[in-house]
């Protein structure tokens, strides 16, 4: 074959490399980002989380039901409401997972709340479980459907002493619900980002090899785009200045999806005058609960039940 017909073919094929790049990178891989029921997407992303469960028990007495409410979008979302052991719950603590994942992921964690006096809800987010929807927001809808929950738990439920706990993005999205929602009374989040641009480009870094923000920023448009959000609003480090309820922040120090120095830049713009910021030496992100321990959780109950302490000695009083 002659050279310049070589020359003619090696062209062409470069150039519909260019144009089937430019197409996935404008169509496809966006939806890599945050398109949670996408069966293409589903095959190549999982949710690795893990997080060890907590040894409890599933015994008769632990009754749970299954709660529904609509979003503010017409998004039916489905909710586990695990009742307390005790006779007076110290308090109700509304349970956000991270991205792939699903209320499952709390059934232990809802027994040992359980078992210590606290009502538990377990939420799917938008777009996961038993909940509707497409697409993952990083907050921006999914902030609003925490306030909906809480209206039904307001409302329905007859329950006002809340709290939240939130791994990853269920951390983000507490985040950003406590800063506009002060019916969240205290709240526990784990392992969170402060921007979602920014881990955007951290996580194509981790993945690729090398990050290019102009790329990364790109592509977050898009998928905001596609996903109808803005992604400049998935940015849980500007709602941490309204938070002024007790908070007990949590972060892995070797955490290589979502660096510990996020979780601190989070912290220091709290200014509540009730938080705590605990670092768990050599956790990563998936297993904050398995390397924190018995010692952990003991932590974790010393704060909800100092939070819980004044509302229910005034339960008491009432009686």
């Amino acid at each position: 074959m002659p050279k310049k017909n070589r020359i003619k073919i090696f062209k062409r094929f470069f150039l519909i490399l260019v144009i089937l790049g430019g197409l996935l990178t404008h169509f496809f891989i966006p939806r890599l980002i945050s398109e949670i029921r996408n069966p293409i997407v589903g095959l190549i992303k999982r949710n690795h989380n893990v997080n060890s469960k907590l040894t409890t028990e599933d015994t008769p007495e632990i009754k749970r039901k299954t709660i529904s409410v609509t979003s503010f979008d017409g998004i039916k979302l489905s909710a586990r409401f695990t009742y307390s052991n005790a006779e007076i719950a110290k308090g109700t603590i509304i349970l956000l997972h991270g991205i792939r994942s699903n209320k499952d992921h709390f059934n232990d964690l809802s027994n040992f709340l359980s078992q210590n006096g606290y009502n538990a809800v377990a939420m799917d987010l938008r777009a996961h479980g038993e909940s509707e929807g497409q697409f993952c927001s990083f907050g921006v809808n999914e902030k609003k459907d925490v306030q909906k929950l809480i209206d039904h738990l307001y409302e329905t439920e007859k329950l006002n002493h809340l709290g939240i706990w939130g791994q990853s993005l269920g951390g983000a999205i507490s985040l950003q619900a406590m800063g506009i929602d002060e019916r969240l009374e205290f709240g526990i989040v784990e392992s969170a980002f402060s921007d979602f641009k920014i881990i955007v480009n951290d996580y194509f870094d981790l993945h690729a090899g090398f990050s290019f923000a102009p790329f990364t920023n790109y592509l977050v448009n898009r998928t905001g785009s596609i996903a109808e959000f803005d992604p400049n609003d998935a940015k849980p480090i500007k709602y941490c200045e309204y938070i002024k309820q007790p908070i007990l922040m949590v972060h892995g120090t070797d955490d290589n999806r979502i660096d510990i120095k996020y979780g601190r830049d989070n912290f220091s713009k709290i200014p509540s005058a009730d938080k705590e910021f605990m670092a768990i030496d050599a956790a990563n992100h998936g297993n904050v609960w398995k390397v924190g321990g018995t010692a952990y959780f003991d932590k974790v109950l010393l704060f909800l039940d100092r939070q819980t302490a004044v509302d229910n000695s005034l339960i008491k009083l009432t009686k």
